[in-house]
C-alpha cells in the first residue's frame, strides 16, 4: 500500500473523531473511525489494522502523561480521551501469570520499598547486560504483586500525578482483556490494545518464557486472528517470529537506536544493528513476520548535537515500499522530552510546542504516534487532517 493510499482516507475519518474527543474530553463513549462497524466486546473479527485512522493516536502506557503508567486508571484516561489504541507492556510473575509492567525492575513504579515483608527481595541482576537493583516481578507471586500499589515512574517530571500514587494496583493481562472487552460492550464497539513483549529472551532463560501464556491469552479472549483488534510488539525480533507461529494477530518490531543490537540477536550472536535493520534489505527481511515496525522518532528525523531536528531520513517511504506501517514512539508534551526547536521557556517540565514538533512528524509520513498525552496528539491529528 502506498503513502498516499494509506494517508487520505484515515485523515478524513480521524477528524470527526479527534473532533467528538476533544469536545467532550474524558468523557466516556467518546467515536472515532477504529470502533465503526465492529462488534462489541471481544476483538474478534474487527477489521484489519490498515483500517485505523492515520495518523493513528496509540495511548503510550495509557495516558502516562497524566496518570501513573499502566494502571487501569491511565488505560481507561486514554481511551477516555479517545485513543486509537491503549498500550500494554509484559512481564512476567514468579508463578507465570502476565502483567503490565514497563519493566519487571518494580522499584520505581511501586510501593514496594515500602513493604518490610519483602526487603528480603531486594537484588541485583543484570537484564539484557545492565545491572539493576531491586525488585522484580519474576521473583514475586500475583498474590504477592497484588499487595503493591502502582506510583508514578518519574515525579521529577510530572509531579501532579502523584496525587494518584496508590489508587491503582498492577493489572493482570487477563484483567486488561476482561476491561477491554466490558468497554467495548458498553461502548458498541471493540477496543484496540497494543501488547509488547518485555525481555522475551531474558525470560525464556528463566523458564518463563512469554509468549506461549500471551498466546492462549489471545485466544481465550478472540484476539487471535489476523482481524484482531490487537497489535503485538517486541524489540526482539524472535519474539514476533514466535507470536507469528502462535497467532495470526498483527505484529510489529520495535526499534531502538541505530547503533543498538536487540538483545536476542546479542545473545545468539547475531552482528547486525538497528541500522542494519532499517535499510532495505532489513526491512524486507522484517516484512517477512511482521507487517509493521515501531522505530524511535530519532530514526525517522535525526536530531543534531544540539537536539534540534535535522533532515528526515527515507525510513518511511523504504518501510512503505516493502508493505509495513510506521508508528514511531514516544511524543511526550514536556519541553525535557522534546527536540530542542520546540522547546519553550526554561522549565524543563513545562509544556513546549508539541503541535509543531507533531505537525512534522506527521508531515514525514509516519502511520501512527506513541504519545503519553493522547489528548494533545489527538488534536494535533485533527488539524493535520484539516489541510
Amino acid at each position: 500500500m502506498t503513502e498516499r493510499t494509506q494517508t487520505a482516507p484515515g485523515r478524513r475519518t480521524l477528524l470527526g473523531a479527534a473532533v467528538l474527543g476533544t469536545t467532550a474530553l474524558g468523557i466516556s463513549g467518546t467515536a472515532h473511525a477504529a470502533g465503526r462497524g465492529a462488534p462489541a466486546g471481544r476483538g474478534g473479527g474487527h477489521g484489519s489494522y490498515r483500517d485505523l485512522p492515520v495518523p493513528t493516536v496509540i495511548g503510550h502506557r495509557g495516558a502516562s502523561g497524566y496518570r501513573p503508567e499502566h494502571t487501569l486508571g491511565s488505560y481507561q484516561l486514554a481511551l477516555d480521551m479517545g485513543a486509537h489504541i491503549v498500550e500494554q507492556d509484559l512481564v512476567p510473575t514468579k508463578d507465570g501469570h502476565l502483567v503490565c509492567r514497563h519493566e519487571n525492575d518494580i522499584t520505581g513504579t511501586t510501593d514496594v520499598a515500602e513493604h518490610p515483608e519483602f526487603a528480603s527481595r531486594k537484588t541485583t541482576k543484570r537484564v539484557d547486560g545492565v545491572s539493576l537493583t531491586g525488585w522484580f516481578t519474576e521473583d514475586f507471586t500475583l498474590a504477592e504483586l497484588k499487595t503493591l500499589r502502582a506510583k508514578e515512574r518519574i515525579p521529577g517530571n510530572r509531579q501532579e500525578n502523584t496525587v494518584y500514587d496508590g489508587r491503582w494496583t498492577i493489572p493482570t493481562f487477563e484483567e486488561v482483556l476482561r476491561w477491554a472487552d466490558e468497554e467495548g460492550r458498553r461502548r458498541g464497539r471493540t477496543v484496540w490494545l497494543y501488547v509488547e513483549t518485555k525481555h522475551p529472551t531474558y525470560f525464556r532463560g528463566l523458564g518463563l518464557g512469554l509468549e506461549e501464556p500471551l498466546a492462549k491469552l489471545l485466544r481465550r479472549y478472540g484476539r487471535h486472528r489476523a482481524n484482531s483488534a490487537l497489535i503485538l510488539q517486541s524489540f526482539e525480533p524472535s519474539s514476533v517470529q514466535r507470536l507469528a507461529k502462535l497467532v495470526a494477530t498483527p505484529r510489529v518490531v520495535l526499534l531502538s537506536g541505530p547503533k543498538e543490537r536487540p538483545w536476542d540477536f546479542v545473545e545468539s550472536g547475531d552482528p547486525r544493528t538497528v541500522a542494519d535493520l532499517v535499510r532495505p534489505a532489513g526491512l524486507k527481511w522484517i516484512a517477512g513476520f511482521a507487517q509493521g515496525i515501531g522505530p524511535t522518532l530519532d530514526l525517522v528525523i535525526p536530531r543534531d548535537g544540539a537536539g534540534r531536528l535535522t533532515t528526515p531520513t527515507t525510513l518511511v517511504a523504504d518501510a512503505h515500499a516493502r508493505g509495513l506501517v510506521l508508528h514511531p514512539y514516544t511524543m511526550r508534551n514536556e519541553n525535557t522530552f522534546l527536540p530542542a526547536d520546540f522547546r519553550r521557556g526554561t522549565d524543563p517540565n513545562a509544556y513546549g510546542d508539541v503541535f509543531g514538533a507533531l505537525r512534522v512528524y506527521f508531515e514525514a509520513g509516519i502511520d501512527g504516534i506513541f504519545s503519553d498525552n493522547p489528548d494533545t496528539a489527538l488534536l494535533a491529528a485533527a488539524d493535520f487532517a484539516k489541510d
